[in-house]
């Protein structure tokens, strides 16, 4: 069997009493592209894995002459895995029996050969484990970054509670991958932030991430917005233009607010799912397409293809894989953590020298039910610091009602009055800037108004 020679040269620690066994494997590995290491005691084996980075041990059981019990190299596989559990583990002895074979692979280990080894054999478990190893130390890398995720838009996606734990295991599964994604979750509980970091952690990171409002984008341009025209194509096409998914070709389309799409134009966008074909505006030239679609909306959409407003095959295109955001009153843990990243942001931002809150602030808000979810919090700390006048932030300057009297209320109050609450809220919070208010509660300034209408409120 040949080995390829590895992009990136493993490091391999070589393990043996026996200075013709260390050689003899020297000779059978260096020509194979591998940077080799010898050690002949387990005092050598230790200082070498605490002074350079080893991808893999090939390790003898025994380093005592006369000695065949194997003691040594098992207390030996213990101590490698208290160091890094990430290096791979193959044991080599000629003192093999299965009861051994079983409980080095108890302790850790992660191959068993007997000596004399037949080099054909060995090369294949070298490769196959060092393999292992690379993936398991990316997939690590790769839950790191999603727990503490930076993107050029600065979102940090900020979640250790339990029940943000399926979306980060969902995330760290199928980031990677090109499949469609649902995200669905109240608004402003962070449908975006779980895009990008969708997006940061696939092979298209280094491409483009387009994100579109489709709430906000009026009816009549529509299909432009997302598939571009050709000049000439109507009125006012003075030019050529590119639509969303041309400038989102090779990279990620984000569609917010996806159940707002015309049901007229459904069928076009169902095509460039299938097939990764459309035709612009005016124009009779197929374009294709390699996008990764994510999508995100706060509706329920298996209602509004009971309606007859959503089409039910977009829908079992778009939702591959579904990712629900829990709301914010759902992950109490989460608050301090989220408040303190965002009293950071603006503290920067606002250029205010302001220590940190003060005793009684954190569990005032983690204590706060987030009608508005994480975008409220962020708004809510935002206007902290910008009011703060002592050196740190004091429960006045957040602005909340009180937490008990809100927390009753809630309870007796239904999905309407919460909603119109929310509302006076953000008027009140933006001194009726409709746009600001909008922006705010996750809507487009026609669906607040709509929902103003609905509540008479003026």
């Amino acid at each position: 069997m040949e080995i390829q020679n590895p992009e990136k040269k493993s490091r391999l620690l070589i393990a043996d009493d026996q200075a013709d066994v260390l050689k003899a494997l020297r000779l059978l590995l260096k020509p194979k592209g591998y940077q080799i290491e010898t050690a002949s005691s387990v005092a050598e084996i230790i200082k070498t894995l605490q002074t350079q980075d080893i991808d893999l041990v090939l390790m003898d059981m025994n380093y005592v002459r006369g000695e065949t019990s194997g003691e040594q190299g098992l207390g030996l596989i213990s101590k490698i895995k208290q160091i890094d559990d990430s290096i791979s583990i193959i044991v080599m002895t000629a003192w093999s029996s299965v009861e051994l074979a079983v409980e080095v692979m108890r302790r850790g280990a992660h191959d068993f050969i007997s000596k004399p080894w037949e080099n054909e054999r060995l090369l294949s478990v070298l490769h196959t484990q060092l393999e292992f190893g690379r993936i398991l130390r990316k997939s690590r890398q790769l839950e790191q970054e999603i727990v503490t995720l930076k993107n050029e838009t600065t979102h940090t996606l900020i979640a250790q509670s339990p029940s943000m734990k399926p979306v980060l295991d969902t995330i760290a599964k199928v980031g990677p991958s090109d499949a469609n994604v649902l995200i669905t979750g109240e608004n402003g509980s962070g449908k975006g932030v779980v895009a990008q970091a969708l997006h940061a952690v696939s092979h298209r990171k280094d491409e483009t991430l387009v994100t579109v409002n489709t709430a906000s984008i009026p009816e009549a341009v529509f299909e432009s917005e997302l598939f571009g025209h050709v000049a000439g194509a109507f009125t006012d096409a003075k030019s050529d233009r590119l639509g969303r998914f041309q400038l989102a070709d090779g990279g990620t389309l984000f569609m917010d607010e996806i159940a707002t799409i015309p049901v007229n134009l459904q069928t076009k966008l169902l095509r460039v799912l299938e097939n990764g074909q459309f035709e612009p505006i005016g124009s009779s030239k197929t374009c294709n397409v390699n996008v990764r679609i994510l999508s995100a909306t706060n509706a329920v959409l298996a209602e509004e293809v009971q309606k007859g407003t959503f089409r039910q095959d977009l829908l079992y295109r778009l939702n591959t894989i579904h990712i629900h955001v829990p709301p914010l009153r759902e992950r109490s843990e989460d608050i301090p953590l989220l408040a303190k990243h965002f009293l950071e942001k603006y503290i920067v931002k606002y250029r205010k020298t302001i220590a940190g809150f003060d005793g009684s602030c954190l569990q005032l808000l983690t204590d706060y039910p987030w009608p508005g979810n994480v975008r409220e919090l962020e708004h809510t700390v935002e206007r902290a610091v910008l009011m703060a006048k002592g050196p740190t932030v004091c429960p006045a300057d957040l602005g909340l009602a009180d937490v008990q009297s809100s927390m009753m209320n809630f309870e007796s109050m239904t999905l309407e009055e919460i909603e119109r609450w929310a509302i006076k809220k953000a008027l009140q919070q933006f001194q009726g800037d409709i746009s600001k208010a909008a922006n705010a509660l996750g809507l487009s300034r026609a669906a607040l108004y709509r929902r103003m209408e609905k509540f008479q409120i003026q």
